[in-house]
């Protein structure tokens, strides 16, 4: 494990990158955005100006955030949600079937840490509310014996219940798999050179003129032009967790989203924030979660045993960590 003093924290943005050139016919990018998956996602093309596949990429991040989403009420995640007592397994489409199935193994690789069944935790915690507000104590207190990832299953497209009591939040994981969908689809459509950015899961499409992409890491808590860094990937995903994401203060103390099933608080580890370097964008964003769930060095030893996966881990005293062969693709600036 290396150590470099970079800053406190960091969150992905973009770089700026170049137009393609080469042999190939050069082309000016574009993109399209919107606020999807409560973010705003935008979609870049560099080897084509065709608006008609932007539209058809927005659309398929739009149809999967209808099926994955936890609050839109005719989600088959809403649906689990609110199944009727009694029901003790429930039918769903084959992707929803996948991102759950994905969503657990990270919970028994985590043994908890990461729980893809916190949503009765998660709910009481409003991140983007004008004036957020610390849940009640006996709120938190009732609602945690309801976490635990054990009392549910997936076979084929069967979801399998325990009890009435146990419900999904998906929004650990779900923005990685539907970006690999997203990918997938350019490709079908004969993109060959994109980023695909999910309000902090960027995934590359490819490389930017037979050059990699480089995608900038922001200093925490500071403006979207100021960088600590960057890594240089080609059809890579890039994905980071940190604790200046969605937050807020009370009484001196920052409350943030990566909420522990255990206590129904936010972790308290040391860390500011995980980025992972992976193949597959599902895997990155239930890593960096996974991750900085499990803390620095549990998170450390999980990366470093798994193939093509890199970290760069952030601890609060503004030193960066990095896993096994991390420095190839980290640059700093």
């Amino acid at each position: 494990m290396k150590k470099k003093k970079l800053g406190a924290g960091i969150l992905l943005i973009l770089a700026a990158a170049a137009v393609l050139g080469g042999c190939r016919k050069q082309t000016e990018p574009v993109s399209r955005s919107g606020f999807l998956l409560n973010t705003f996602v935008t979609v870049t093309l560099y080897d084509s100006e065709d608006e008609a596949v932007l539209d058809g990429c927005m659309d398929l991040c739009r149809d999967y955030e209808g099926l994955l989403s936890r609050t839109i009420e005719t989600s088959e995640i809403y649906r689990i949600n609110h199944r009727q007592p009694g029901t003790r397994e429930m039918e769903v489409s084959e992707d929803t079937a996948e991102v759950i199935k994905k969503g657990l193994s990270y919970s028994r690789l985590s043994d908890g840490a990461f729980d893809i069944t916190i949503e009765p935790i998660s709910s009481l915690w409003d991140f983007t509310s004008e004036n957020p507000k610390v849940p009640d104590p006996e709120l938190i207190a009732e609602n945690l014996p309801r976490v635990g990832y054990e009392k549910i299953s997936v076979d084929g497209n069967k979801i399998l219940f325990s009890d009435d009591e146990t419900t999904i939040d998906l929004g650990a994981i779900a923005k990685g798999y539907i970006a690999d969908r997203m990918k997938e689809y350019l490709l079908e459509q004969g993109v060959e050179s994109a980023i695909i950015n999910l309000g902090g899961n960027v995934l590359c499409v490819g490389s930017n003129g037979g050059k990699p992409f480089r995608i900038g890491i922001q200093r925490p808590y500071a403006s979207h032009s100021e960088t600590v860094g960057v890594v240089e990937v080609e059809d890579m995903s890039v994905v980071s967790s940190g604790v200046y994401e969605r937050h807020f203060e009370k009484d001196g103390i920052n409350y943030h989203h990566i909420l522990d099933p255990k206590t129904g608080y936010p972790y308290e580890n040391g860390l500011t924030a995980v980025t992972i370097l992976s193949r597959e964008s599902v895997d990155g964003d239930g890593l960096s979660t996974t991750c900085f769930s499990l803390g620095l060095e549990k998170g450390m030893d999980l990366v470093n045993s798994l193939e093509d996966t890199w970290a760069v881990f952030i601890t609060d005293d503004g030193v960066l960590h990095c896993s096994e062969g991390m420095d190839q693709w980290l640059k700093e600036e």
